[in-house]
């Protein structure tokens, strides 16, 4: 069993930055790729990035692309997402998960998830 904690979100103004993290918790976090996932109101979850547990591969969506990073600490189990340059189309829940490493680091969909966390709302006003 895998735990992810998220925090970090919140309310923030078009053109502002945001930083979210993820903490992990299990027996088996090394056999996990991390990824974040967002869910604006009525559209389908979709994929932001992921990064491989040992942290040396990443993939982030072209969607988001030169304004979003993930990375991960693995002292603190905690994987990060760095929002720059934030508009109101990146409005939604975020949420962390986590996933067999066999699956790769490439564009997910959410049937491919192992694990999620609960989600933190970022609201970025116009």
């Amino acid at each position: 069993q895998v735990q992810l904690v998220e925090s970090g979100g919140g309310l923030v103004q078009a053109g502002e930055s945001l930083r979210l993290s993820c903490a992990a918790s299990g027996r088996t976090l090394s056999s996990y790729a991390m990824g974040w996932f967002r869910q604006a109101p009525g559209k389908e979850r979709e994929f932001v990035a992921a990064i491989r547990w040992s942290g040396d591969t990443t993939y982030v969506a072209e969607s988001v692309k030169g304004r979003f990073t993930i990375s991960r600490d693995n002292a603190k189990h905690t994987v990060y997402l760095q929002m720059n340059s934030l508009n109101p189309e990146d409005t939604a829940v975020y949420y962390c998960s986590a996933y067999s490493q066999v699956t790769g680091i490439s564009e997910l969909i959410p049937s491919q998830v192992d694990y999620w966390g609960k989600g933190t709302l970022v609201t970025v006003s116009s």
